[in-house]
């Protein structure tokens, strides 16, 4: 997976947004918020290139007091998000 070109992280008014910027995103009308973790995850992406969930999950773990079945849990379903909304491609 990779983040698509076009999209960004922000700090809004104290919120950390992912936001549309230039053609790459000219159909996404809206802000996606995340958490500090989901916020620290889209970094370790961007940073990746290309990602793996298990890549996510195993850089959470080292970052975090988290397990691993919790860890790929909740980078799963940020992800998923993620994909839902179309920040992200498959390939």
């Amino acid at each position: 997976m990779k983040i698509k070109d076009g999209f960004v992280l922000r700090e809004v008014c104290g919120e950390r947004v992912i936001m549309g910027e230039g053609l790459g995103a000219i159909d996404f009308g809206r802000l996606l918020c995340l958490n500090e973790t989901a916020a620290w995850l889209w970094k370790e992406a961007k940073e990746m290139g290309d990602f793996t969930v298990e890549q996510l999950t195993d850089k959470l773990c080292k970052a975090y007091d988290v397990s691993p079945e919790e860890a790929q849990k909740d980078v799963e379903e940020i992800v998923q998000e993620w994909q839902s909304v179309g920040v992200i491609n498959n390939g």
